[in-house]
Parts: C-alpha cells; sequence; structure tokens
C-alpha cells in the first residue's frame, strides 16, 4: 500500500499556521507529501523545508485571488496539490495547514486504509473532528461546528475538492465513504487575537472584495473570542507536536463552560441533538456506506 500526503499553505508565518505540525503528523503514515506552496509575503517555502524530510515534494503556485465564488480559490490550490501526487499511490491523505492528527490514532488509520484498499465502492475515509477556540483549553460544542469530514480519498483524479476544500465530490457527487475511528484536531481558532484578527480580515478577502470585507469586518486590532455561542473545557491530550504551542500561548482566554447563547431555534436544536446524538438538518459532504 502506498500513500501520499497532500495539503497547500500561504503565508503560514505572518498567520500562524501550525503548518510543520500538520505535515509531521501523518509523515509516520505517508510514503510522500505533496505541498502546494502559494506565492507569500513571508518564508513559507523555507518554513517547509525545514522540514527537512526526503518525503516532502513542495510545488510553487500563485493563488488566483479573483476565484471568491465560495472561496474557490482554496479548492483551486488543494486540486493543484492532489494533481502531483504519485500515480501508484493506493490513498492520498489530505490535512489543511491547521490540522493536526494525534499520534495515538496513526496505527487506526493505517489499518483502515490497509482493511478498504481493495474495497473499490469506498472512495474516502471519514473522520471525527475537534475544533479548538480562544486557547487550547477549549472546543466548541454548538451545531455551527462540523463533527466530521473526509480527510483520506482514493488517488482518483475524477475525485476533486469541492467548494472552499472542506470536502471533496467525485464527478460532482458525493463521495462513498467508511468512518474511522480517529479524529482531526482544528486548530484554526487558537491564535494570539491579534494574529487572528488579522487572519480574519485576508481570510474574507477569499470570498468578498475589499469593500465588502471594510463594511462588514470589525476594524479592531484584536479578534474577540467571546462572541462564540458555546464551549467546553477540553479533557484530553493534545498531539505532541503541538505540545510547545500549547506551551508558548502568549495571551490569556478565559469562557464560562455553562454559559450558552443561542437563540430559540438553537436551543431546541441543540437540545434535540444532546438528548438524541442526532443533528437536525446537517450538512454532510459524503455518503455512508
Amino acid at each position: 500500500m502506498k500513500v501520499s500526503g497532500f495539503s497547500f499553505i500561504r503565508n503560514a508565518i505572518k498567520f500562524d499556521y501550525p503548518i510543520v505540525e500538520s505535515i509531521t503528523s501523518i509523515l509516520p503514515v505517508c510514503d510522500e507529501f505533496v505541498i502546494a506552496v502559494g506565492k507569500s509575503e513571508d518564508k513559507t517555502r523555507k518554513l517547509i523545508q525545514s522540514i527537512n524530510s526526503p518525503k516532502i515534494k513542495i510545488i510553487d503556485t500563485v493563488w488566483d485571488d479573483s476565484l471568491r465564488k465560495g472561496g474557490e480559490v482554496l479548492a483551486n490550490e488543494t486540486d493543484k496539490a492532489f494533481a502531483e501526487i504519485a500515480e501508484d499511490s493506493d490513498w492520498a491523505f489530505y490535512l489543511q495547514g491547521d490540522e493536526v492528527v494525534h499520534e495515538k490514532y496513526l496505527d487506526e488509520i493505517k489499518n483502515q486504509m490497509q482493511n478498504y484498499k481493495d474495497d473499490k465502492k469506498v472512495e474516502g475515509l471519514l473522520f471525527n473532528y475537534v475544533h479548538f477556540y480562544g486557547s487550547y483549553d477549549f472546543v466548541g460544542d454548538s451545531r455551527k461546528w462540523y463533527r466530521n469530514e473526509v480527510r483520506i480519498v482514493r488517488n482518483d483524479k475524477s475525485i476533486h475538492s469541492f467548494r472552499d476544500a472542506q470536502g471533496f465530490r467525485k464527478n460532482n457527487k458525493l463521495l462513498k465513504v467508511k468512518q474511522i475511528d480517529a479524529k482531526i484536531y482544528h486548530y484554526g481558532w487558537v491564535k494570539h487575537p491579534e494574529i487572528q484578527q488579522v487572519k480574519q480580515k485576508n481570510f474574507h478577502l477569499l470570498w468578498h472584495d475589499k469593500n465588502w470585507v471594510e463594511k462588514n469586518i470589525d476594524d479592531d486590532t484584536e479578534f474577540d473570542y467571546s462572541k462564540i455561542d458555546s464551549l467546553r473545557r477540553f479533557k484530553g491530550e493534545h498531539p505532541e507536536l503541538i505540545k510547545k504551542r500549547v506551551l508558548d500561548k502568549n495571551w490569556i482566554f478565559s469562557f464560562d463552560p455553562l454559559r450558552r447563547n443561542f437563540n430559540l431555534k438553537f436551543k431546541f436544536l441543540n437540545f434535540i441533538e444532546k438528548k438524541t446524538g442526532w443533528r437536525l438538518g446537517e450538512y454532510k459532504n459524503y455518503r455512508l456506506v
């Protein structure tokens, strides 16, 4: 079995992406890792080179920032990396620049890729998600956070990244996938408030023009994490690769886990989900088989 990892990144240092930790977290189960490095305002390319692994294959790209419909440029960059993986790979393992896999899941992931390698009706593998927010001590637990997403797909070039690169489609149809017992740790909402605010202003430019951003995004110097609707304390253990970031955190974020900032509709939907585990109206960009 041969496995190719792949991802894309731009301005990783400027926006404090844990891209090194992300790539390194799955290198043990990958035979190669293709990373599309967009033309950056910092030393992102040198940062990727610092991983110093013969498995890393860098392709240099230029983002087409005019592809704003639904964040299409992100899918476009994902597809550039996917197109460059080895032809003889069985699986393609995708991570975004703020996603990390805990080392405790690597054996299970490898076993499941092997398990389904020859089962052609399985087009991808589905992961659970843990979304950290504000600090490394809290995770999102409301409906606003997606619970699952496809991160391993077959090396089939009729598969492509969908919309803003959250998931994948095959010939514009939902992928047929198997759920596996592994989680993706998402750290995109854990940054110093100043860096998070700068990132938000720039990130929204991938969907909207400058005038929209100026009208709709607060012109504050720091991102206000307090507006979140609901969080719970994280009681697990972070991946080894991310622990230095946890220790180096230099801002304070506190939140009362008993606080709930839901409107009436979300109170009802949240109640149903907590009681039954069923998320009414949940968007699923995949089909379980």
